[in-house]
């Protein structure tokens, strides 16, 4: 199954940035933040999009109670506040840079938009990304409102599988090095935090998962 989670491992870095179109190159700079460092805040002002060179970048929001949401977090080559090309106003969401050191290269929309009219094959490759993006979050919703916390919990880490994972020479386990804090990982597949605790403290006896701070290990494949 494909990844609705993140861009299927593609560097969008490497394909969009402008330093890599001659007419835009000298002009170009290139924002770096310490961890926790906002790069938007809700209800700025969608003026720019935002790919990764270095680091990670948290994207979520804030519930009525104050409560924070987190919604993904992207990492190197991956980009963010997109639905400014498709003319949003203002940021429905924040994004923080959860490394500390993280760099990014933004791109204004009056430049993106330029690009993608001169360019038929980018242009093309940016509606391709917005539809793939589009349908990850359908599907992600799908999955929350019509799947247990269990089934959601599993497909979740089929995911990070994809794009964390890799096998223990000694054990043969699937060894899952990621970015996320259970706090995260609740809140993107819709649960509280003290339910996921008790779900993997379960799945942990079941002897499906082990995990600490910064690992998690699938003891047995996921059917």
């Amino acid at each position: 199954m494909k990844s609705f989670w993140f861009f299927d491992n593609v560097n969008l870095f490497n394909l969009l940035c402008p330093h890599k179109f001659k007419e835009y190159k000298q002009c170009h700079t290139f924002d770096t933040y310490k961890k926790s460092d906002y790069v938007y805040f809700e209800e700025d002002a969608a003026n720019k999009i935002y790919l990764i060179e270095k680091g990670k970048v948290k994207l979520g929001y804030y519930n009525e109670d104050g409560t924070e949401v987190v919604k993904a977090i992207l990492t190197k080559g991956e980009l963010f506040g997109e639905k400014a090309i498709l003319g949003e106003e203002k940021r429905n969401e924040f994004a923080q840079s959860v490394d500390s050191k993280t760099s990014i290269c933004p791109i204004g929309v009056d430049t993106m938009h330029d690009l993608m009219r001169d360019n038929k094959t980018f242009s093309l490759k940016i509606y391709k990304f917005l539809g793939l993006r589009f349908k990850k979050l359908e599907r992600r919703l799908q999955l929350i409102l019509f799947k247990d916390t269990k089934t959601r919990f599993l497909e979740f880490m089929k995911e990070l599988c994809e794009e964390y994972g890799h096998d223990c020479d000694k054990t043969g386990d699937k060894v899952i090095e990621h970015p996320y804090t259970q706090k995260d990982i609740a809140s993107l597949i819709g649960t509280s935090r003290s339910n996921l605790n008790v779900l993997m403290n379960e799945l942990k006896e079941e002897k499906i998962i082990s995990f600490n701070r910064k690992e998690l290990r699938l003891l047995q494949k996921i059917a």
